[in-house]
Formats: C-alpha cells, structure tokens, sequence
C-alpha cells in the first residue's frame, strides 16, 4: 500500500475520458455505457485497496446529446450550457458510482462513495472569452448556422456551436473534496471539467464555456495533495508521429521535452496536447507522478508498466539521454 507521511494511504486522482463511457462508433445507449465502465471500474476498485481514490470524467458525447434534444424539440425551454454540464455530472456520476458499487461487492469490500456537484472557478479575462474555440453540439448546415444565436465554427463534420474553454482556477469545494478523501470516500466529482463559474464579490455566477476536464483534474490533483495523477484516453500513452508507418510510442516525457514538443505542434490542442499539458502542470506543481495511459491499462500504468510517465526531468530515470524514451509500435 503506498502511504504518505503521516502513514495514510495516498491520493490517486484518475480522470477517465470520454471513452471511458463511449466508445468511437457507438451511438452511446445507457447499455453501452454501462458496459463500457465495467474494465476500467474494475481496475479502480481494485486500486482502492492500496489508494484513497477520486475520479474524474469527461461529458463531451453526453452533453452534445443533451445539445442535440433541445434542437429537435421546440416546446421545451432550452437550457444554458452551465445546466448541461450540471445534468451530466449527474448522470454520470450515477453510472459511475453504481458500476463501481458492484465492483465492489464483487470484492467483498465495502467502501463509502459520493458524487459531487462540482463548480470550477475561472477567470473572466481569461484571453479564451475573446476568441471561442471549442466545438459543442449538433453539426448545421451553413445556412442554418447562420441564423443561430450564438457563434459558430466549421468543423471538419460541419458548422458547430463553439464556446470559449478558459483555464481553470480552483475548484469550489475543494474543502468538502478534502474532508470526504480524508473519510475514505470514494469522490466523483469535476465531471466535464466542472461547472464553470466566474466570482462576483462572495458569490458566484455561472457561465457558457467548456473547461477542460484533464486540465481541472491537474487542478484538482494539486489542491487535494494527490500523489498520482491518471489521465486515461483511447490510446496507450502519447506517441511522436501518430498513425503514420514510423509512429513511436513515449515511455516516459520529461517537463522541459514536453513544452518543446508541444511548441513543435506534434501534439495538436484537440487532441494529444491538454492531456499533456495537464500532466506536465501537475508534476511542475508537486504531483509525484503523472501517467497518460488507456482505460484498459490503469492498474499496469500506476505500477509503471504501462502508459506515457511525465517526469520532472531525464536524470529522475537512470541511464536517461538527450531523447524521450521510445517505443517503437
């Protein structure tokens, strides 16, 4: 079991991406969903044993259904987008947490779980409100896209609804996080990034805009202490040249060749780049690991077997060079 100082287990944060819930080709019935969080849900009851654990999530597929309903149906009001993201925190912290409640049982061990409503401060001059850039929701046509009342974008399946996606600050209720770890309770908190929320004096207002869920998990991870972060995707960890012939997977990045990667544009902001860029925020912050690996590999990845490890620096790894470490796939 790995403890911390003061002898108790310690903290791994795991953020489960979309995948984990919706697999690429499928329409994404509960059924599929349920199905879907078997394998990586095992793994974190598994996990438990040796972790206090928080989990996180990514909503993209849930909420652009949610996006999806309202288009077709006219008779219902339409709902702001801090609502959506709302709606999903619920509903997937219930698949989540009953997925995981079964695992449990099935282990013959008994743990407290929770799913929290969380909110995510962001700063309103944050440079993202200037220029949107996040594709949500439906596909138009450009005329149809045209009428709307809200900006949209081309995207390479058509004309999308786009919204700013700010940097995170803090979370809310990092406190009632705190306290709830500190318990044992399993926490689901931070779905689809959080709630985004903006500070007006001693309250808060909401606002339209995405947050990036790997990124609030970085957050997260610092403020609640977490030895370990866990961003799980639909790959095996970050690869150099990905999908072409001569494709390498990462074993491990340090800090300083992530940020001259990234500057390179080999890991694009719609894909690769958050995950990394989250990790690397967490472990320049404190965070003793951070591993970017697939659902299918989270046990592997916290014992260093599998998955891309961001690392402070080349010599933290005997026998390092001048290179990332390579796997030649």
């Amino acid at each position: 079991m790995a403890s911390d100082e003061a002898g108790r287990k310690e903290i791994l944060v795991v953020a489960l991406g979309g995948n984990a819930l919706v697999r690429k080709g499928q329409p994404g019935s509960a059924a599929e969903q349920f199905e879907n969080l078997k394998n990586p849900i095992g793994q974190i009851a598994r996990l438990c044993e040796r972790y206090r654990i928080v989990i996180t999530h990514g909503n993209g597929p849930q909420v652009g259904n949610l996006l999806l309903e309202e288009e077709c149906c006219e008779a219902a009001p339409k709902m702001p987008l801090e609502i959506l993201v709302a709606q999903t925190q619920g509903q997937i912290g219930y698949m989540i947490e009953s997925t995981l409640d079964t695992a449990l049982a099935g282990l013959g061990v008994a743990k407290d779980l929770v799913s929290l409503i969380s909110y995510v401060v962001v700063d309103p001059d944050d440079p993202a409100f200037r220029s949107p850039s996040k594709p949500i929701g439906p596909v138009f046509t450009a005329e149809r896209a045209a009428a709307l009342p809200y900006p949209t974008m081309k995207t390479p399946h058509g004309h999308q609804r786009v919204v700013a996606s700010p940097k995170p600050v803090s979370i809310v209720e990092r406190r009632e996080i705190e306290k709830l770890i500190d318990l044992d309770f399993i926490v689901i908190c931070c779905g689809g990034g959080g709630i985004p929320v903006i500070k007006e004096g001693r309250a808060f207002h909401g606002i339209d805009a995405v947050i990036d869920k790997d990124l609030v998990s970085a957050t997260l991870a610092l403020e609640v202490g977490a030895a370990c972060l866990l961003i799980a995707t639909d790959v095996e960890g970050v690869y150099l040249r990905y999908g072409e012939p001569a494709q390498k997977r990462l074993r491990r990045l340090a800090l300083d060749e992530a940020a001259r990667l990234i500057a390179e544009g080999h890991f694009p902001p719609g894909s690769m780049g958050p995950k990394i860029e989250a990790a690397a925020q967490f472990v320049a912050g404190g965070g003793k690991r951070a591993v970017i690996c697939s659902v299918e590999a989270l046990e592997r990845a916290v014992e260093g077997r599998a998955g891309t490890e961001i690392v402070r620096e080349r010599g933290h790894f005997p026998g390092a060079d001048r290179s990332p470490s390579l796997i030649h796939h």
